[in-house]
């Protein structure tokens, strides 16, 4: 996701397609990159209330006991935004990242908005490092290339990215805000959006393609 709606309406709509691609209604939130932020954690389980199961995956003062059967009983894995380069750090020092491939590869659907959109791809553009935008080699690589969120909802996002792959940095993919990429394995399946207008694109050294995207709702 390349970030929320407009509304509470809207985001839950993406939240209810992703739910729609789940096995059952046990969900994961890691707001990581958030430093954890309590205030976020409590809109995950006030958002997700009476729809999920819903836990909350802390890795401070650090991570629960049974971190790998924990993960790995869920159906959905909602990763938070934030910064992107500090999540993954803390996440390699416990092996969160070899447990998190674990779950995708066995069928648990891994989600979520700007730095929770960008971790899953060998790299992206990120705010990590201060408030100017850089490219970002280190990411998951569970897909290939690179990706983009808030592309329309942030002023920089688009001229540094289609900067970056126009100088050699790894093609890919950039949502605005509102905008989902579902991906089946390592196949974009689908590009769907809650906010009317807008969408994804395929971004490439010559340009952008805009991609077919079907607004939910």
């Amino acid at each position: 996701m390349g970030g929320g709606g407009d509304s509470e309406e809207q985001t839950w709509l993406l939240y209810d397609y992703v739910l729609g691609l789940a096995r059952g209604t046990r969900v994961l939130y890691v707001p990581t990159a958030s430093r954890e932020n309590p205030e976020l954690v409590v809109l995950f389980y006030e958002r997700f209330r009476g729809r999920a199961e819903t836990t909350a995956l802390r890795f401070f003062p650090w991570p629960p006991e049974r971190l790998r059967e924990l993960v790995l009983a869920q159906d959905v894995i909602v990763v938070g935004g934030g910064n992107t380069a500090n999540m993954l750090a803390i996440w390699r020092v416990h092996g969160f990242d070899r447990i998190v491939r674990e779950a995708w590869e066995d069928g648990i659907v891994l989600c979520g908005a700007s730095a929770g959109m960008i971790c899953w791809f060998e790299a992206g553009v990120t705010d990590s490092f201060g408030p100017q935008l850089e490219g970002m080699r280190d990411g998951l690589g569970f897909l290939a290339g690179s990706a983009c969120p808030h592309y329309d909802g942030e002023e920089r996002r688009r001229p540094t990215y289609t900067k970056l792959v126009r100088d050699g940095f790894p093609p890919g993919y950039a949502a605005d805000d509102g905008a989902a990429l579902h991906f089946a394995g390592t196949e974009l399946a689908e590009v769907v959006t809650c906010r009317p207008g807008t969408a994804a694109y395929r971004v490439e050294p010559d340009g952008e393609t805009r991609l077919e995207t079907r607004l939910l709702g």
